[in-house]
């Protein structure tokens, strides 16, 4: 997810997602008998992994209590394999980072993007996949480049990442909304030209609502050269997403990193990314910046990032 939260939300999000977890489980729902496999995990309660999230569909929704979405279909793979029962906690996108620096949940998915910064206050399995740079188009047009965007009318979502994006392309004017009910609303009346949001929800809104006429398209992203310039084009490139976690949980990142770079080489994340409509070789293969940007700061200097084969 690229959304940014001020301190304040981020606050009364942990205050709220503390009133969640002493109003929660009791104790009774913990399994019975837990794998002293499962045990060494050091999860807050053996057997159990309390995951922070919210509603954003198709990433994530909780339904009962099951999480699903693309997200939500990976860690039950994952938790499965690992003899965890999957106990989520719905709250808000700070709430969620708040949880997991606070150690009230043993994760948080959906979506959350790697950042320098956040790795400095949690830790980050590998990708469960990449995030590629999605705009949503109105039929009948074609958009490749950054240049292909100057002096065009671009929308996304109040906070999102894309905004500082948008705002240093020449001649563009930015339209910020709510949510993406507005960008789309106003894709479908001809008022913007191409919206930037997560590609999931782009292709969700092509299926659901026809009537908008909108396609989904990949921009190419910028060069080295090109962020260089302008620093803000960086949030016109892929990034990567990871399943996020406590500093302290480093047995059970390693756990769940193995299991998802398990799903890349025995083909099921292909099968959950096609499942929601995404294109595998957009959400599956790292750019060439996805390494670099973490060897040296939580991998290795020799470090891969998992993907698919050619």
């Amino acid at each position: 997810m690229t959304r940014v939260r001020s301190l304040t939300a981020a606050l009364s999000a942990a205050l709220l997602l503390l009133s969640a977890a002493a109003c929660g489980s009791d104790g009774d729902d913990t399994p019975k008998s837990v794998a002293p496999k499962t045990a060494a995990l050091g999860t807050l309660t053996p057997g159990v992994i309390k995951v922070a999230v919210q509603p954003y569909s198709p990433y994530t929704s909780v339904q009962g209590d099951k999480i699903v979405g693309l997200d939500g279909d990976i860690l039950h793979h994952v938790a499965k394999k690992l003899g965890l029962k999957v106990e989520p906690q719905v709250t808000d996108f700070a709430g969620m980072l708040a949880g997991v620096q606070s150690r009230r949940v043993d994760i948080t998915i959906g979506g959350v993007a790697w950042s320098a910064d956040r790795q400095k206050q949690g830790l980050f399995t590998d990708p469960p996949y990449y995030s590629p740079p999605a705009m949503a188009v109105r039929s009948g047009k074609t958009y490749k480049t950054v240049d292909d965007l100057k002096g065009l009318d671009l929308g996304t979502v109040e906070g999102y990442v894309w905004v500082k994006s948008i705002q240093a392309v020449p001649g563009a004017k930015l339209h910020a909304y709510p949510d993406a009910n507005g960008v789309f609303d106003d894709l479908g009346a001809g008022r913007v030209d191409v919206g930037f949001l997560d590609p999931l929800i782009i292709i969700a809104a092509q299926k659901e609502r026809p009537d908008l006429k909108i396609s989904t398209q990949y921009l190419t992203p910028p060069t080295a050269a090109e962020v260089k310039a302008k620093p803000a084009y960086q949030y016109f490139q892929p990034y990567q997403t990871g399943f996020y976690l406590p500093k302290q949980a480093t047995k059970l990142e390693r756990a769940i990193s193995t299991e998802i770079d398990a799903m890349y080489a025995n083909g099921e994340l292909t099968e959950l990314v096609e499942k929601y409509g995404g294109d595998p070789e957009q959400f599956l293969r790292p750019d060439d910046a996805a390494a670099a940007a973490r060897r040296g700061v939580d991998r290795p200097s020799d470090w891969t990032p998992p993907a698919i084969a050619k």
